[in-house]
């Protein structure tokens, strides 16, 4: 009979082989690796660094949350806010659909699935602690190891503005942890400036919490 640690095992392998066909890839240390492989080994690691006793379906999940997302390019939608949404909604489907074939072959349950499903597609925000420690971890890599570069390529408005909507997906321990990263100059000066922005928000909304007319 296999084990629950086999069996879990073998589902990571299996994630960590796909993701290993990336076509794409980017610097991890002196070398280029697969994108995605790289991107689930450090989602993985900041979920047990956020979560150090974490549920099985949470550990899997992290391994699995952007499995083969090379599949579906953002080219194949149409242009605008309208499309990319599209686009994000078929890739997230796309990944638990892939990732649920995995773990029916490595032998895991239909309640198990779902758990892992209801993750990936980030159902629950707010309410599911293993959804919010997963949001909490995706926006700490892209503050991590995205946001430098993110913040080369676009103008600091736009920039200011993706670190807000970030933070405001995050939970206290979110923050604390993003709070602690050592980001470049210019990064930590978007960063408190967005920050600035929420405070802004959150009085505006408490001196007025029916809104203006």
């Amino acid at each position: 009979m296999t084990s629950g640690a086999e069996r879990r095992a073998t589902a990571i392998a299996a994630f960590k082989a796909q993701n290993a066909e990336d076509p794409n890839s980017v610097m991890d240390g002196p070398e280029p690796r697969p994108k995605e492989l790289v991107h689930a080994e450090r989602l993985a690691a900041w979920v047990e660094r956020l979560d150090p006793s974490p549920s099985e379906a949470l550990v899997l999940a992290s391994h699995c949350q952007h499995l083969r997302r090379w599949e579906l390019a953002r080219e194949e939608f149409a242009p605008g806010r309208v499309g990319y949404l599209t686009w994000r909604k078929a890739l997230a489907r796309l990944h638990a659909d892939h990732a649920a074939e995995v773990l029916r072959r490595a032998g895991y349950d239909a309640a198990l699935l779902e758990q892992v499903r209801q993750i990936n597609l980030k159902q629950g925000l707010r309410t599911n602690p293993d959804v919010q420690t997963m949001e909490d971890a995706l926006c700490l890599c892209f503050l991590e190891h995205e946001l430098v570069d993110f913040a080369l390529k676009h103008p600091d408005a736009k920039v200011v503005d993706i670190i807000a909507k970030t933070w405001a997906k995050m939970s206290e321990r979110g923050h604390q942890r993003a709070l602690g990263l050592p980001l470049s100059e210019h990064a930590s000066q978007l960063v408190t400036q967005a920050l600035a922005r929420d405070a802004s928000d959150r009085q505006a909304s408490s001196e007025d919490p029916a809104g203006s007319s």
